[in-house]
């Protein structure tokens, strides 16, 4: 009787399972970081709506109105309310939406600057003040 040596090793069924619980954790992973990073994108646009406030109020305690941009628009940190703010010295930098794209914030006031409006998008429903998508507005 003759015994054949002892093979060591992996079956290639035993790497393919392996592989494909390697692949299943990855994924969890990944859609677990997706969830972390939207929800972080979130707290900053909320973190920089509060600021563009403070300065928007600011710059009514100085000058007895809110900024004055009867059109629609985007602040970009170019636009024409980030310059007033900035111009004014109420705030240094005016924040802006961390990804861009469809996510902005938008600024809009009356023409005698009595009233404004804010309208700006989350990715989540995670903040209890705000909803999830374009649908949010804040006003004085």
């Amino acid at each position: 009787m003759t015994t054949q040596p002892k093979k060591s090793g992996f079956t290639i069924i035993e790497l393919m399972v392996t592989m494909a619980i390697v692949a299943l954790g990855l994924s969890i992973v990944s859609v677990f970081l997706v969830s972390v990073k939207q929800k972080s994108r979130d707290a900053a646009r909320v973190q920089g709506l509060q600021e563009i406030t403070k300065a928007i109020n600011l710059y009514y305690t100085n000058n007895g109105k809110f900024p004055v941009v009867p059109a629609e628009t985007v602040i970009t940190g170019s636009d024409e309310l980030s310059n007033l703010l900035e111009g004014d010295g109420v705030i240094r930098e005016t924040p802006k939406d961390p990804q861009g794209g469809a996510n902005q914030y938008t600024y809009q006031s009356n023409e005698s600057g009595t009233d404004y409006t804010i309208t700006f998008c989350l990715e989540t429903g995670s903040n209890k003040e705000y909803a999830e998508g374009c649908g949010n507005t804040m006003r004085p």
